[in-house]
């Protein structure tokens, strides 16, 4: 499951832990998460949790959304 985090560095940016993948930033904007990319130099203790839904409009897969029927 993805976990979703705000960097209190990089206001306009998300961050995200993807299991099988790692570390990954993105803008904080609509369909952002096309745009992700490694990331790098994160301190954990700007590092704050924020529920998955608020990455919603940035593109985040919903865990509700990638169950097989």
């Amino acid at each position: 499951m993805i976990r979703l985090y705000c960097d209190a560095l990089r206001p306009k940016t998300f961050v995200a832990y993807v299991p099988d993948t790692g570390w990954v930033t993105f803008p904080a904007q609509e369909n952002g998460w096309e745009h992700r990319s490694a990331a790098r130099g994160l301190d954990p203790l700007y590092l704050r949790a924020v529920p998955l839904h608020q990455g919603v409009a940035a593109g985040v897969p919903q865990p509700e959304f990638s169950k097989v029927a």
